[in-house]
C-alpha cells in the first residue's frame, strides 16, 4: 500500500500546489494522540473502546494469553523503544549462529524473515505491478504480428483482460509520475530565484500581487507563490522561511514522484534478480531471502506495527490496542512499490507455520498475476485457524468496481468470500459528520468494517512517533482488536471474531461523501455499517462463543505457541 504525502493536481502552465497539514505537536494534545482508543459512549468520538474492553474480560476472570501477530509490510525496526518488548522471539532458533537450528529453511528468523532482499542487499524501490503485467505481455499481445497477436488474445483471455487493464492504468499513471517530477524538478530549481522575487519584503498576497511577471517562468513563480501566501500559517513569514518551507515541500513531492517516474513505472527496471536472486517465475520456491527486518525504509511497517502492540515508554504514552495481548512477527514483502505475489504468499505461509494467529495485511494493488498462489495461502491459513486482516485501500473507490488484490472474492458477482477467516477494513475519522477518511475504499459487501485510519500516532523508525493516516492504519487496529479477542478467548475461530467485530460496531447515517449515490450514508458502505467497538465485541464474543479451556488444554495450547 502506497504512502501519499503529497497531493497534487496539474493545470495549464503551472501546479496546483496542495498543502499538508502542519505537524501535530503529540505533547501538546494527548487527547488528539489517544483518539482512536475512545469509548464513543461517553467521548462522542468513533474509537475503538480499547480500555473498557480489557476490563470487562478482566471481570470475567479471564487471563490474557499472548497472540502472535504477524506484521506483512515494509520491515519493522525491532528495537524502536515502543515495540522491543512486544517484539515476537522464535524460541527455536540461536541468534546470529549462521545456522538454521529450527530447521524451517529460513537461516537466523529470530524476529520475522525478509522476502525482498537477498545476500547483496534489500529492495527498497521496486516497480508497480501494472508495470510488470505490461513489460511481460505487451510483445505477445502487441507484437509486430498482427495474426500472432489475436490468437494470444483469443487463447489467452484472462491475461489478455488483465495485460488491458494494467496497460490503462499504467499509461496514465506513468504519465502523471513523470509529468509530477518534471514539474517539481523545474520548481525546485526556480526556489531561489522564486524567493528573490518577493525583494526581501515579508510574504503575503499583497507583497506577491505586486510582483510583475516578466516572462512564463516568472510567472509560474507568482502561481506558487500566490497559492503558498493564500496559507494563513505562511501570512508574514520572511524569505528565509518561505525558502526553507519550498525546499521541505519540493523534497517531499520529489520523493514521492521521483520513484515513480525513474523506477515504479519504467519498464526497463527490475532490482529483482540482482538483489533477491530468485527465479522469480517458480511460485514453488520458499527458501529465499535474508533476516533484515527493517529493509531500507521500515516506516510503514513500523507505525503499523505500533498500532497493532506499541508499549508507552519514557515520556511518550502511545500504545497499539492489543499491548497487553499481542507479539509482532515482522515479515517483510512490501517495497515501495507494489508487493509480489510470490512474496506475500510465502509471507502468509511463513507467519502461520512460525505461531502467528492473525496476519495483517496493509497493501494492495489492482491486478495480480499469482492471485491463485496468494488466493491457496488464504486458504492456508484458514485452515490453520488464523484470521487475516485487510486494507480495503486508498483510491477512494468502490471496490466492487475496482477490485483491489489481495481480495477474498474470486470473482465479484459471488455472493460470498470464498474463504471465512478475512476482515477487510475502511478507514474512518473522528469528525462524526465527515466519517468515512474521505480517501477510503468502500463496498457494502466487500468491505467487511471500518476503523480509525485517519491521524493516527504511532511509532516510526528512529525510536521516534509519527501521525499517518490509510486504511494501513485501520487494518492493524482491527488485527489488535482481534488479538484481545482471541488472548481472552483461545477458543474463538476466525469467523467468530470477525462476527463479534461486524455485529457490535456503531453504526452512523451520516453522509458516507461518495457523490451522488443512493447508497450515500456510512452505514450501507460496509457489512458492518459502522466502526468496531472491540468492547462491545468483547461481550459478544464471550456471550455466544467462549467456551472455558480446561487446565489441560490450556496447557497444550499454550505450548504450541512459540513466543
Amino acid at each position: 500500500m502506497k504512502k501519499i504525502l503529497i497531493a497534487a493536481g496539474f493545470m495549464t502552465g503551472f501546479v496546483s500546489f496542495a498543502q499538508t497539514a502542519a505537524p501535530v505537536d503529540p505533547m501538546m494534545d494527548k487527547d488528539l494522540m489517544t483518539w482512536y482508543h475512545k469509548d464513543f459512549s461517553s467521548a462522542n468520538v468513533y474509537g475503538v473502546n480499547t480500555q473498557n474492553a480489557y476490563k470487562y474480560l478482566e471481570s470475567k476472570g479471564l487471563k490474557p494469553k499472548t497472540v502472535i501477530v504477524g506484521v506483512l509490510d515494509s520491515g519493522v525496526e525491532v528495537n524502536h523503544p515502543g515495540l522491543i518488548k512486544n517484539m515476537w522471539k522464535n524460541p527455536n532458533e540461536v541468534p546470529n549462529n549462521g545456522k538454521d537450528d529450527d530447521k524451517n529453511g529460513y537461516v537466523d528468523d529470530i524476529h520475522g524473515w525478509n522476502f525482498i532482499g537477498g545476500k547483496n542487499g534489500d529492495i527498497d524501490v521496486d516497480n508497480m505491478e501494472v508495470t510488470r503485467v505490461v513489460k511481460k505481455y505487451q510483445s505477445v499481445f502487441e507484437g509486430p504480428d498482427s495474426t500472432v497477436n489475436k490468437a494470444n488474445q483469443a487463447k489467452m483471455r484472462e491475461e489478455f483482460e488483465m495485460y488491458m487493464k494494467a496497460k490503462e492504468i499504467f499509461t496514465k499513471k506513468s504519465t502523471e509520475a513523470k509529468q509530477g517530477y518534471e514539474t517539481y524538478s523545474r520548481i525546485q530549481k526556480m526556489i531561489p530565484s522564486m524567493v528573490a522575487l518577493l525583494n526581501g519584503k515579508n510574504l503575503s498576497p499583497e507583497a506577491v500581487a505586486a510582483v510583475k511577471p516578466a516572462n512564463q517562468e516568472q510567472a509560474m513563480a507568482v502561481s506558487v507563490l500566490t497559492q503558498i501566501a493564500a496559507n494563513p500559517e505562511m501570512a508574514g513569514k520572511s524569505p528565509a522561511d518561505v525558502q526553507k518551507f519550498l525546499d521541505a515541500q519540493m523534497k517531499e513531492a520529489l520523493d514521492y514522484f521521483g520513484p515513480q517516474a525513474t523506477k515504479q513505472y519504467n519498464l526497463d527496471f527490475d532490482p529483482r534478480a540482482s538483489v533477491v536472486g530468485d527465479n522469480y517465475d517458480n511460485y514453488a520456491e520458499k527458501s529465499y531471502g535474508n533476516n533484515n527486518y527493517e529493509g531500507p525504509d521500515a516506516q510503514h511497517g513500523t507505525h503499523v506495527a505500533g498500532i497493532v502492540a506499541g508499549l508507552p515508554q519514557g515520556s511518550e504514552t502511545q500504545y497499539g490496542v492489543g499491548y497487553k495481548t499481542a507479539k509482532i512477527m515482522t515479515v517483510r514483502a512490501v517495497p515501495n512499490g507494489d508487493e509480489r505475489d510470490k512474496d506475500v504468499a510465502n509471507a502468509i505461509r511463513y507467519a502461520v507455520d512460525n505461531g502467528a494467529k492473525i496476519l495483517n495485511m496493509s497493501f494492495g494493488k489492482p491486478v495480480s498475476p499469482g492471485k491463485n498462489v496468494v488466493w491457496d495461502a488464504f486458504k492456508y491459513a484458514q485452515d490453520n485457524g488464523v484470521l487475516l486482516v485487510k486494507a480495503a485501500g486508498n483510491d477512494n473507490e468502490n471496490i466492487f468496481e475496482n477490485v483491489y488484490y489481495p481480495t477474498n472474492f474470486k470473482n465479484v458477482n459471488d455472493e460470498k468470500a470464498f474463504i471465512t477467516n478475512m476482515i477487510v477494513v475502511g478507514a474512518s475519522t473522528n469528525n462524526n459528520e465527515m466519517l468515512r477518511a474521505d480517501f477510503s475504499n468502500y463496498n457494502q459487501k466487500m468491505v467487511n468494517v471500518f476503523a480509525p485510519g485517519e491521524q493516527i500516532y504511532s511509532t516510526v523508525p528512529d525510536g521516534k512517533y509519527e501521525y499517518l493516516q490509510g486504511t494501513s492504519m485501520a487494518a492493524p487496529v482491527v488485527a489488535g482488536a482481534a488479538s484481545i479477542l482471541l488472548s481472552y478467548m483461545p477458543n474463538l475461530t476466525p469467523s467468530q471474531i470477525i462476527e463479534s467485530l461486524i455485529k457490535t460496531s456503531n453504526k452512523s447515517t451520516v453522509n458516507a461523501m461518495i457523490g451522488s449515490n443512493e447508497n450515500n450514508r456510512f452505514d450501507l458502505i460496509s457489512e458492518a455499517g459502522g466502526v468496531i467497538d472491540v468492547r462491545k465485541a468483547a461481550e459478544y464474543a464471550f456471550t455466544n462463543f467462549y467456551k472455558p479451556m480446561s487446565a489441560k488444554k490450556a496447557e497444550k495450547a499454550r505450548k504450541k505457541v512459540k513466543m
